[in-house]
């Protein structure tokens, strides 16, 4: 179940934009009468964020819901024609201010972990582990990485300071690999890896011959990791990355590589369809 606390202030934020916390009186102005609610699942998709869609709910109802219950559908596959739903029951106030926020959020983290599914898909029989990146959308990266976690992902860095990354800006104006590598160094973070972003088999080199450990190998050939992989010893570990999608991660599957980290796990994933249909509780 995710920490209600946790999510607090990013509700009392999106919740903002209907006004709600302006003009909390409307909620409470509209009948409270309990309604018999469902969550209708018309795609092919993979159920990702239920938490998130109840967290929403109880955040503005007094009147709690023990959401528990609907965990065994989290992570679950459905196709369109399963008309799969979800019922519950909730007061009419809270369902008609809450249902467009929580099922955006509902929707957003299915989309994400169905997208994110057919990326393990293609690489299960691979020894590589499928990467999210910080290409994510501001204010929801706690809900779209874990929505890649769910759909068989791995989380790279969340904020800057989890892992030092050298890129290519920071090799400009330090003066290169060997003086930005010298600077994160004295920044004395003893448990803070660092991870450095090369662009060719020659500054892969350079950094193997510095005794760097972890190399993101950025928009490489599928011939040019190949290469690198040559060089490759079994105290370094390699990550690729850098425009790979659904349709040329095969190209990249390569025996030797560690990680493929891909943007588009979030970016490009196609909304799917997800409604909220609620009627009067017949007493």
């Amino acid at each position: 179940m995710i920490n209600s606390i946790f999510l607090k202030d990013s509700i009392d934020f999106f919740l903002k934009e209907d006004d709600l916390a302006k003009n909390f009186q409307y909620l409470h102005s509209l009948p409270s009468g309990m309604v018999d609610c469902e969550i209708k699942f018309k795609d092919n998709l993979t159920i990702s964020g239920i938490p998130f869609f109840f967290e929403v709910l109880n955040y503005i109802s007094d009147v709690k819901i023990n959401y528990s219950q609907f965990n065994e559908y989290e992570n679950k596959d459905v196709k369109k024609e399963d008309n799969f739903v979800i019922k519950f029951q909730a007061p009419f106030n809270v369902v008609l201010c809450a249902e467009r926020l929580a099922l955006n959020l509902l929707q957003r983290s299915s989309s994400i972990t169905t997208h994110t599914k057919s990326f393990i898909e293609k690489a299960k029989n691979h020894n590589v582990s499928i990467l999210d990146t910080r290409k994510t959308t501001p204010g929801l990266r706690f809900l779209e990485k874990y929505a890649t976690q769910v759909g068989g992902a791995k989380n790279h860095r969340f904020s800057q300071n989890d892992v030092w990354m050298i890129k290519d800006n920071h090799k400009n104006y330090f003066g290169g690999v060997k003086e930005a590598l010298e600077f994160f160094s004295s920044v004395n973070s003893f448990y803070t890896p660092i991870v450095v972003e090369v662009h060719g088999i020659e500054e892969l080199k350079l950094g193997l011959g510095l005794n760097i450990k972890h190399f993101m190998l950025d928009n490489f050939s599928p011939s040019q990791v190949k290469e690198a992989i040559e060089l490759k010893t079994s105290s370094v570990s390699y990550e690729v990355s850098g425009g790979i999608t659904l349709d040329n991660i095969d190209t990249y599957l390569i025996e030797g590589v560690d990680a493929i980290s891909s943007g588009s796990l979030t970016y490009g994933a196609r909304q799917v369809d997800i409604s909220l249909k609620y009627h009067r509780t017949q007493k």
